[in-house]
C-alpha cells in the first residue's frame, strides 16, 4: 500500500513546496478525507483554469462531467485510494470555463505517522493533445479496416511470419470461397495446387518477400470447392518501427476472366494469321504457276518449232538454245524463291549490263509476246556492275512482265542504263553506280498503290496472275549488292522502275555456257548407281551418264538401291535427297554401313539442306546440265578415294566451299 508521510515542518517543508508549485505540465495538489481541495499549485491553475483562491475549500468533484458525477465516480476514487492504497484512471475532465480535457488521474492516501488518514495526494495530467492522436489514428485505422474490408475485387489479408492467415477481407472471401472463421489460422499454402506445393511455391514466395522486398506473379490457385482459378499475386513483408519483420501482406485478384479473354483473343489472332498465310500460299501458288507458264511458253515453242525444222532437215540450234535459256530462267526462279524462304545468299560477280540484257533478248520477246514493243537504250560504254547475274535476269524479267501486264492493250518498254555519281544523302553509299531501268506506257500507279509494290505479296494483278513477289524480290536483290529499287509512277503516265547497282572495278565473268567436252577418251569408265523416285529425272540422269562414257544401274527407291548394292558392283552413287521412306542421306548412311569407301553424291532441289544433314556428302543442286553432272561425279569419286574435302555443286556455278 502506497503511503504518503504527513508534511515535515521548517526548511524542508518549503523545499518541498517550492518543487510543487513549479511543476506546470502535472496538476499536483491535496484534498482533506472529504474531497475537499486544500492545495493548488501552478500546473493545476495551468489546464484546469482556477485560482488558488477560487477553489481552495471546493469539492475535487467539480472537476468531473456530470455523468461522473452522477455515477459517484469521485467517491470511488477516493474509497478505492483510502482502501487500495492508489487510484489511477483515465477519463473526461471539465475545466472552469466548462471545456473538457482528457486526463490521466492518479490518487494516494496520506497518512500521519500512527496511520491515520489525514487526506490524499492528487496528480492530474492533460492527456487532450495524445487522446486526439491516438482518436485519429483509431480513427484512420478504422476507416483502413472498413476500406480493405469492403474490397470485394481483390483478396488483401494478412499473413504472419509463418504463413498463416492472420486477417481476411470480403474479396478473399467472395472469389476464394472460405469465411473469416474458416481460414484464419490456417497456412495460406492451402490456396496453391498440390503440384506448387510439392514445388515449394509457397515457401519460395515468403522467402523472396523477405529477401527481396516484394514478390509478384501469376498462376493457378485453388478455392475452397477445388476448383482453380488464375490469379496475380502481390505479397509484400511487413515490418515495425525497429525493422523486425511482422508478417506478409498478401494481395489476390482473380483474372481468370481476362485470361479466358486473352485465350480467346490469342485463337482469334491464329485463326486470322492462319487465313492470311493462306491467302499468301494461295497468291503465291497462282503466281508461280503464271510465271512458270511464261517460261513453259517459251521452252514448249522452242521444242515445237525444233521437232518440225528438224522433220525437214533444218537447223534447230537457235531453238534448242531458246529452250535452254527458258528452262535455266525457270531453275532461277525456284532458286529465287528458295533464297527467298531461307535468305540464301547472292553470288555477286563483275557483270556487263549491256551483253545480259542482249543475251536474254530473244527470252524477253518470247515471254512478253505480241503487241508489246521492247526497245533498248544503252550508251556506247556501259560500266560493268556489281551484282548476281542470274537474279539481275530475274529482276529484269520479273520488271518486264509487270510492265506487260499494266499495258493489257500494247504498249512499249524501253529498257536503258545510264550512269550516276552518288556524293552522300541518297541512302546508297558514296560512288559510281549504274541505274538499269524499265519504263513502260501502261496505266500507272496511284500513290497508295506505289507506296505498297514492293510489300511481299501485294499485288494488283487478278488471282493466279502474279505472286505479289516480283517487285518485292527485286528490291530485297538491289539492296543485297549493294544499290536499290527506286519507282516512278503516275495514273495513265505509265511506271519505271530503276535497278541501282555498284559499278565493278573487276573483270567480265563469262557467262556463256562451255561446251560439253568429249571426255569418254580420256575418263575411266564407272559403274554408277542412280537412284530417284521420279522417272523422268532418272532417265534423264542416267542418259547424261551413259553419254559421258559410264555404265549406269538405275533404282527408284532407298530399297531398290541397297538391293542391287548387294547384287553388283558399284563405284559410286548418284542418288536424290527427297524421296519417301528413304531420302538421300539415310540411303547414303545404310550404304556406308555395309560398304564404307563406297562414294556418294546427293543430289538436291532444295536451296540447302536441314541443319546437320549429310554435311559431309558432295552435293549437285537441281537443275543441272551434263558438264555439271560429269565433273561432280569425278571430284566425288577422287575426294572419297583419297579422303579429300566435301565438295559442294550448285546447278549454274560449281564452287569449293
Amino acid at each position: 500500500m502506497t503511503r504518503i508521510a504527513a508534511a515535515s515542518t521548517g526548511p524542508e517543508m518549503n523545499r518541498f513546496e517550492l518543487l510543487v508549485q513549479s511543476v506546470t505540465d502535472y496538476a499536483i495538489y491535496m484534498l482533506d478525507p472529504t474531497g475537499v481541495v486544500a492545495s493548488w499549485n501552478a500546473g493545476a491553475q495551468r489546464f484546469k483554469g482556477y485560482e488558488a483562491d477560487e477553489i481552495i475549500g471546493h469539492h475535487f468533484s467539480r472537476f468531473y462531467t456530470d455523468e461522473d458525477r452522477a455515477a459517484g465516480i469521485p467517491v470511488i476514487a477516493l474509497r478505492t485510494a483510502e482502501e487500495e492504497g492508489r487510484f489511477e484512471a483515465e477519463g473526461w475532465r471539465v475545466r472552469k470555463d466548462g471545456t473538457r480535457f482528457w486526463a490521466n488521474v492518479v490518487i494516494d492516501p496520506i497518512r500521519d505517522p500512527s496511520g491515520q488518514l489525514v487526506g490524499f495526494a492528487k496528480v492530474t495530467r492533460d492527456l487532450t493533445e495524445r487522446r486526439a492522436g491516438e482518436e485519429a489514428l483509431r480513427r484512420s485505422e478504422e476507416r483502413f479496416r472498413l476500406l480493405v474490408q469492403s474490397v470485394t475485387d481483390y483478396a488483401i489479408y494478412m499473413i504472419d511470419v509463418d504463413g498463416n492467415v492472420a486477417s481476411w477481407n470480403a474479396g478473399a472471401e467472395r472469389f476464394k470461397g472460405y469465411r473469416a472463421d474458416e481460414i484464419i489460422g490456417r497456412h495460406f499454402s492451402n490456396f496453391y495446387t498440390d503440384e506448387d506445393r510439392a514445388a515449394g511455391i509457397p515457401r519460395k514466395a515468403l522467402e523472396l518477400a523477405r529477401t527481396e522486398g516484394r514478390f509478384e506473379a501469376e498462376g493457378w490457385r485453388v478455392r475452397k470447392d477445388g476448383t482453380h482459378f488464375w490469379a496475380t499475386v502481390v505479397i509484400d513483408p511487413v515490418r515495425d518501427p525497429s525493422g523486425i519483420l511482422i508478417g506478409f501482406a498478401k494481395i489476390t485478384r482473380d483474372l481468370t476472366e481476362r485470361r479466358r479473354s486473352q485465350l480467346a483473343l490469342e485463337q482469334a489472332q491464329e485463326a486470322f494469321f492462319h487465313a492470311q498465310k493462306m491467302e499468301a500460299i494461295g497468291k503465291l501458288t497462282g503466281g508461280v504457276a503464271h510465271d512458270f507458264n511464261n517460261l513453259l511458253a517459251a521452252i514448249v515453242g522452242s521444242l515445237d518449232l525444233a521437232r518440225r525444222k528438224l522433220a525437214g532437215g533444218g537447223d534447230v540450234s537457235r531453238f534448242i538454245d531458246n529452250a535452254m535459256k527458258a528452262a535455266e530462267r525457270g531453275a532461277t526462279l525456284t532458286q529465287r524463291m528458295l533464297a527467298f524462304a531461307r535468305k540464301q545468299e547472292l553470288k555477286l560477280e563483275t557483270v556487263d549490263p549491256s551483253a545480259l540484257v542482249r543475251g536474254m533478248a530473244d527470252l524477253l520477246q518470247r515471254t512478253i509476246g505480241g503487241g508489246i514493243r521492247i526497245d533498248t537504250q544503252f550508251p556506247l560504254l556501259v560500266k560493268r556492275v556489281h551484282a548476281d547475274p542470274a537474279q539481275l535476269e530475274l529482276a529484269l524479267l520479273n520488271l518486264a512482265v509487270n510492265a506487260r501486264d499494266a499495258m493489257p492493250d500494247g504498249g512499249r518498254i524501253v529498257i536503258a542504263a545510264r550512269e550516276e555519281r552518288v556524293v552522300a544523302g541518297e541512302g546508297l553509299k558514296p560512288g559510281t553506280y549504274v541505274c538499269l531501268s524499265v519504263s513502260d506506257t501502261g496505266a500507272g500507279m496511284d500513290p497508295a498503290t506505289l507506296a505498297r509494290a514492293t510489300e511481299p505479296f501485294y499485288t494488283t494483278k487478278g488471282v493466279g496472275k502474279g505472286t505479289g513477289l516480283g517487285l518485292s524480290m527485286a528490291h530485297g536483290f538491289a539492296e543485297q549488292c549493294g544499290g536499290k529499287l527506286v519507282l516512278d509512277s503516275r495514273l495513265g503516265e505509265g511506271t519505271t522502275a530503276d535497278i541501282w547497282l555498284p559499278v565493278s572495278e573487276g573483270a567480265l565473268t563469262e557467262q556463256s555456257i562451255t561446251p560439253v567436252e568429249d571426255r569418254s577418251t580420256h575418263v575411266r569408265q564407272l559403274v554408277i548407281l542412280a537412284v530417284d523416285d521420279d522417272a523422268l529425272v532418272l532417265t534423264n540422269t542416267a542418259a547424261m551418264l551413259e553419254d559421258g562414257g559410264h555404265r549406269v544401274l538405275q533404282a527408284t527407291s532407298g530399297r531398290v538401291a541397297l538391293q542391287l548394292l548387294s547384287e553388283c558392283h558399284v563405284d559410286i552413287v548418284v542418288t536424290d535427297f527427297a524421296m519417301p521412306e528413304m531420302n538421300g542421306a539415310q540411303l547414303a548412311e545404310a550404304a556406308r554401313a555395309g560398304w564404307p569407301a563406297l562414294p556418294v553424291l546427293l543430289v538436291s532441289g532444295y536451296a540447302e539442306l536441314p541443319e546437320g544433314i549429310a554435311n559431309d556428302l558432295p552435293r549437285l543442286a537441281k537443275p543441272f546440265r551434263q558438264d555439271q553432272l560429269l565433273p561432280a561425279v569425278e571430284q566425288a569419286a577422287a575426294a572419297r578415294n583419297a579422303g579429300g574435302a566435301v565438295v559442294q555443286f550448285p546447278g549454274r556455278k560449281r564452287r569449293q566451299d
